[in-house]
């Protein structure tokens, strides 16, 4: 039950000091050369938020795929095989998961804090029948 607690403190702590995800750190551009099989990687500015527009079926195992650079709105594409294409879609569902994770640590935050406000108000007799 301790342990529970001091995890609690230390988890308000640090969103007391403001909540920073992810998704809002700063990216920084790699060093290396975009290779062809990093699709998520734009080419013009090397940012790693490239993601497809539209893509279709090309021919056997291979795809039409539009990108784009949310960062610098590089705009390109071409065919690729599936190998590739499914290498992005690795990519793509890694940031998914990155997104929701971060979402669910700004719900959680914006209900505790809720909480907390409406547990204060009640100690205080700040809320009344006429509120409800």
């Amino acid at each position: 039950m301790a342990e529970r607690e001091t995890a609690k403190r230390r988890e308000r702590v640090a969103l007391e000091g403001g909540l920073e995800p992810s998704i809002f750190e700063p990216r920084l551009a790699t060093s290396t050369r975009r290779r062809r099989d990093d699709l998520h990687v734009c080419p013009s500015c090397n940012s790693e938020l490239v993601y497809p527009t539209d893509w279709a079926p090309a021919s056997n195992r291979h795809w039409h795929v539009a990108l784009r650079c949310p960062e610098c709105e590089w705009n390109g594409g071409g065919s690729y095989s599936q190998d590739i294409v499914d290498r992005l879609d690795e990519v793509l569902e890694q940031g998914t998961e990155s997104v929701l994770e971060d979402l669910n640590v700004l719900v959680r935050a914006n209900m505790e804090d809720q909480i907390e406000r409406f547990v204060s108000a009640l100690r205080a007799d700040h809320i009344l029948p006429e509120d409800f």
